[in-house]
């Protein structure tokens, strides 16, 4: 039997040129009827398949309540493959992959159910050579983890034995405040350890994220002026043109904040404000942040350093849309918030005195994700207000998605016989400057759940100290009895955000 823990005698370590593969296992996915399950994670997976990360020993088991044989379930996921994989579709792989292809009918509180999940994989552990190495993704409700977990250490598919695995993979939202994520993480860490849990945040498998660090710690350029010497404010931006879609159960009651700010949005400002880690081993990387999110504080005065809207309806991307409360499924008096904004302070000697500007909000002008450090303007400029009137501050640019990249923006000479400084762009694209296409986030988060390297995932303190950080803002939401305000489609959010920037000298960059 080969196990995922052994290493090739024959390979260095360091050695780069050759990418890390799974070893023989079985990826059971609860809630395989979701959107997330057909657009993201069965073509994630046929992608890893197709570039050669998946062994011949893998297994694909899906558990839902459908009246589907095996047969009916594999050609769910071919149909999802063939409309969304990253990668060309190719019948050697797809004829590998489909053979280890199960389903498994149930309800997830029905014990017969799980004694016939438990007797599957045994079988394709005998079958397909997968060694007793399972990993369980929970793409459901998190109400819906406590029934699920419970199940997997009754029927023994918790169990952790010598020179196997077991691992649960879990989505956000981690909770819906401190209190929640503490009851969860009791369930879940009740059944298994700490180091066979995956909290997945999907914005941490992006390659920009990752870029992040490198273009920080492996350059002497930046890293000297990444700190409050330089830097007067940091904005964060997670924003979607879209509105919520078939999500209207999800969302309404949980809102912007909790679905992005808590999770997204504090992890890229852990990794955009924290030291450098003396290694990028997973123990080194999470005790820096959460350094940070510790030394993080939400705002003294709530009223003017956080805003909240929700978009109404009118005109976006040429066509009419519909408002958040006259959406289907959303009640006419909801105060779920579709836009949020907040301040953050970290009291650290790196950041202290800098704000960080976080905002999220659907219906916006374009889907954008980035992080924007502004510098201060230089002590002395011998130049007049004339010469300087279209100089706007200087600026690093780190895109997210879409078109990622790096940005720098700084001020240069127009071309003539007067001094006259206008503001230009030097523009880095991972699309133009690497041969390679960047992988999906869900590639590089499972592939990593199956080698059991957890860099990327947030453990259970960072998302308690997330929530120490949001929690008094949602209360003073809640407090105010009011609804939130209403922007219109297609803009940048509602007016109170812009103010809460102008009290202190700043405005929105416009993506």
């Amino acid at each position: 039997m080969i196990t995922e823990g052994r290493p090739n005698p024959l390979r260095d370590p360091q050695d780069r040129r050759l990418p890390r593969i799974a070893g023989p296992c079985v990826l059971v996915i609860f809630g395989v009827t979701g959107d997330l399950s057909t657009k993201k994670l069965m073509p994630a997976v046929y992608d890893l398949a197709n570039r050669g990360l998946l062994p011949p020993g893998f297994a694909l088991v899906g558990f839902a309540r459908r009246e589907w044989e095996h047969q009916d379930f594999a050609k769910i996921v071919h149909d999802a493959v063939k409309e969304h994989a990253r990668t060309p579709f190719r019948e050697e792989v797809w004829k590998q992959l489909s053979e280890g292809i199960r389903f498994v009918r149930g309800e997830l509180g029905d014990d017969e159910a799980f004694a016939r999940l438990r007797s599957t994989i045994a079988e394709l552990d005998e079958a397909r050579g997968t060694g007793g190495n399972h990993a369980f993704y929970l793409s459901i409700p998190p109400g819906l983890f406590p029934t699920v977990v419970g199940q997997l250490r009754e029927h023994g598919m918790a169990d952790q034995l010598p020179g196997r695995w077991s691992r649960v993979v879990i989505e956000k939202p981690f909770g819906q405040d401190l209190e929640t994520a503490r009851e969860l993480n009791q369930v879940v860490s009740s059944v298994f350890p700490s180091s066979s849990v995956f909290r997945i945040d999907h914005y941490l498998g992006k390659e920009t994220v990752q870029n992040l660090m490198a273009l920080r710690f492996a350059n002497q350029l930046f890293e000297p002026v990444w700190n409050n010497n330089y830097v007067d404010h940091v904005q964060i931006t997670m924003a979607e043109d879209v509105g919520i879609g078939g999500r209207a159960g999800y969302y309404d009651g949980i809102g912007a904040a909790r679905d992005v700010i808590q999770n997204h949005l504090l992890q890229l400002l852990a990794l955009t404000a924290m030291e450098e880690p003396t290694s990028f081993e997973a123990r080194q990387l999470r005790a820096e942040k959460q350094k940070v999110l510790a030394a993080a504080r939400p705002p003294r005065d709530l009223a003017k350093h956080t805003a909240r809207g929700i978009y109404g309806g009118g005109w976006a991307g040429g066509e009419k849309v519909r408002g958040y409360r006259d959406e289907d499924g959303i009640p006419a008096d909801s105060t779920t918030e579709t836009y949020a904004a907040i301040r953050v302070d970290i009291d650290n000697r790196r950041w202290a005195g800098v704000p960080f500007y976080l905002r999220t909000g659907k219906r916006l002008a374009r889907r954008v994700t980035e992080i924007a450090l502004g510098f201060k303007r230089a002590p002395h400029l011998p130049f007049t207000e004339t010469d300087t009137e279209e100089l706007g501050y200087n600026a690093l640019v780190l895109r997210i998605q879409p078109d990622e990249g790096v940005t720098l923006r700084f001020g240069a000479k127009v071309p003539g016989t007067q001094m006259e400084i206008r503001e230009v762009n030097m523009d880095f694209a991972y699309g133009g400057s690497f041969t390679e296409s960047s992988p999906e986030a869900y590639e590089r988060l499972i592939l990593d759940v199956l080698l059991g390297d957890p860099p990327l995932f947030p453990q259970h303190e960072e998302v308690e100290l997330s929530w120490q950080i949001l929690d008094p803002i949602l209360d003073y939401w809640a407090s105010l009895g009011t609804r939130p305000e209403t922007y219109q489609p297609g803009g940048w959010g509602p007016e109170e955000a812009n103010q809460m920037l102008a009290r202190d000298g700043f405005s929105w960059r416009r993506p």
